[in-house]
């Protein structure tokens, strides 16, 4: 009897130890899974934070090549990108500390999304600024080839008016087709002898004609007579002087006919108040700012 008493106790020791070392073996094992699962989620934050801090780089690469553009940024852009790189510091240092819950690993996560999306919408409204300014500066390179060019037609217009201008004063001019030059002597009867003698002329009578010229300014047309002696020196007479072929002249004797566009042969008379010498004169005449025509005669 004592012996199946013993019997039955040492059963219930052994129930009981297996008992307790099927406890220990079932803590060891839930001990190994939660490790495990801790390991597996601190490495998966890990992982989490790496891959945010290389999302924000990026994002901050692409900032940095977006202001490396030569468009020149509005106040709203500036001010869109310095609100952009703070941001961007601030998560960095938020994903930079040792430890994170979730709650804040979440939010870092949806920043960086919506960080994304701005920066996103910057660059684009960069390019598209860039592309503005391009359509601009080609818009006004156009502009100003096509200034220069209007410019160029008006210079060449301007200079083809004063070429027609000059052409129309030239054709307008009085044109002498006939200049018949002879000496005289003044008798003291006031008759008029003519002569070949230097010693005996005291005046000289010019008769010209002026060719018909319908474009000719009609009415009083100023003459310039220019006489040079022998030598070639000019007789200056009334010591006037005028403007004919672009040059400034002085006359020897003025006067003024009248024209009105048909040919017309007219005289003029001169004195002259100094002895005439051996040899040949010429005589000039001009009218409207141009030559008219010209002559000589001869004393022996």
């Amino acid at each position: 009897m004592e012996n199946q008493e013993q019997k039955k106790r040492d059963t219930n020791k052994i129930y009981f130890l297996i008992a307790v070392i099927v406890a220990l073996l079932g803590t060891n094992v839930y001990l190994y899974f939660q490790k495990n699962k801790s390991d597996q989620r601190i490495v998966t934050v890990s992982d989490e934070k790496t891959a945010l801090t290389t999302e924000l780089e990026k994002l901050e690469t692409e900032l940095e090549q977006a202001n490396n553009s030569t468009t020149e940024l509005s106040t709203d852009l500036k001010a869109k990108d310095d609100e952009l790189k703070a941001k961007i510091a601030q998560l960095k240092i938020a994903l930079g500390k040792g430890t994170l819950t979730a709650g804040e690993l979440a939010k870092a996560k949806e920043d960086v999304k919506q960080l994304r999306y701005f920066v996103g919408k910057y660059t684009s409204d960069i390019d598209e600024l860039t592309k503005k300014n391009t359509a601009l500066t080609g818009e006004r390179d156009s502009l100003k080839s096509t200034v220069t060019n209007v410019k160029q037609l008006a210079d060449n217009l301007s200079k083809a008016n004063d070429s027609l201008n000059t052409k129309v004063k030239t054709g307008a001019a009085l044109k002498s087709s006939q200049i018949q030059i002879n000496a005289f002597r003044i008798k003291s009867s006031g008759k008029e002898t003519e002569v070949t003698r230097a010693n005996t002329a005291q005046k000289i009578k010019v008769m010209f004609t002026i060719s018909t010229n319908p474009i000719a300014e009609k009415g009083n047309h100023d003459i310039y007579m220019r006489v040079l002696d022998p030598a070639g020196n000019l007789i200056i007479g009334e010591g006037g002087s005028f403007n004919a072929n672009g040059q400034d002249l002085q006359y020897t004797y003025k006067t003024a006919v009248e024209f009105n566009g048909e040919a017309k042969t007219f005289t003029l008379d001169w004195n002259n108040r100094n002895n005439f010498e051996i040899g040949t004169y010429s005589v000039i005449l001009y009218a409207d700012g141009y030559t008219m025509g010209r002559g000589s005669f001869s004393l022996r």
